[in-house]
């Protein structure tokens, strides 16, 4: 790990942990015997200390992220990434009031602390087996077992639809020559996120690899598929990349992308055939110039 990670996370422990000592202190509570003797000022004395320990903690991190679009999510995180931190804070409360009364009741709380660490590695490993690492969006693998799920699903309704888009970044290669790979890289982060930001929440993204990617459209008409293909490229045409180049600062924009559109079951009734057809139409869309929405339908 870098030593300016080290440096940060030590800075972030010991400013946190100030922070709550003064909610204690300023409360008249000196520890946690104190709070068990002053009885439910003691309780929001602790309460208090532990939601200025996960605020000073949010603020001080956030300087550190690194956010292509800022939003509360990308700022903050999701519910899930909150209550593991509130779970945490929770049993380092249980602890030091295990400490205060018998220090024999901590060796309680290493059960649960260890489930919840298993519980978080778990998580990450499932994150990065499924994740593509240079946009954070589905890899391949994941991208095509949620498809294949999503046809189980409407194979088994009878008017089920289901949209997929084939996105390919037009000229990308001039951007690695132009700038270097490295802003092609941030380009890439760019279009995932403009991508993301246009389809639905639901929706599932994945990168095909190089600079092509992929979007899956569950319980969708065609046309509001046709609808949805022409917002994502105008999100990536309004897009604007601030890149380093040769050690200073450029922005690429004028991007632009090929969007070829395939829906089930009017273009395929399968994965691998939705794909075959979602390309073509994407070539085809290259071929007629770029920077365009082209949709096969017909059936095979």
């Amino acid at each position: 790990m870098p030593a300016f990670r080290t440096i940060f996370n030590a800075s972030l422990v010991i400013l946190t942990c100030y922070s709550a000592a003064s909610v204690l202190a300023y409360a008249g509570v000196t520890g946690m015997h104190a709070a068990l003797t002053a009885q439910w000022q003691g309780v929001a004395a602790i309460g208090g200390a532990a939601i200025v320990y996960f605020v000073v903690g949010a603020l001080v991190a956030l300087p550190g992220l690194t956010i292509t679009q800022p939003s509360v999510k990308e700022f903050f995180g999701g519910w899930a990434d909150n209550l593991l931190e509130i779970a945490t804070l929770c049993l380092g409360m249980l602890t030091a009031l295990a400490l205060a009364t018998l220090p024999a009741l901590a060796l309680i709380v290493v059960p649960p602390m260890l489930l919840l660490h298993r519980g978080v590695l778990a998580k990450q490993l499932e994150i990065a087996a499924t994740t593509d690492d240079k946009t954070g969006l589905f890899n391949t693998t994941a991208w095509r077992h949620i498809a294949t799920q999503e046809l189980a699903r409407a194979q088994r309704h009878a008017q089920a639809s289901f949209g997929i888009l084939m996105i390919d970044l037009d000229h990308f290669k001039q951007v690695n020559d132009t700038h270097g790979h490295l802003a092609g890289d941030q380009v890439l982060k760019g279009v995932a996120t403009a991508i993301s930001n246009a389809v639905r929440v639901y929706d599932s993204v994945g990168r095909f690899g190089g600079e092509e990617f992929v979007v899956l459209l569950p319980d969708i008409p065609e046309t509001t598929v046709l609808a949805v293909a022409e917002r994502v490229r105008e999100s990536v045409a309004d897009l604007a990349v601030t890149v380093l180049s040769d050690d200073d600062t450029a922005v690429i924009n004028n991007l632009s992308v090929s969007i070829g559109v395939a829906t089930y079951p009017h273009a395929g009734t399968g994965v691998d055939r939705l794909l075959q057809a979602a390309d073509k139409a994407m070539y085809s869309a290259k071929t007629a110039g770029r920077n365009q929405v082209v949709s096969v339908t017909a059936t095979a």
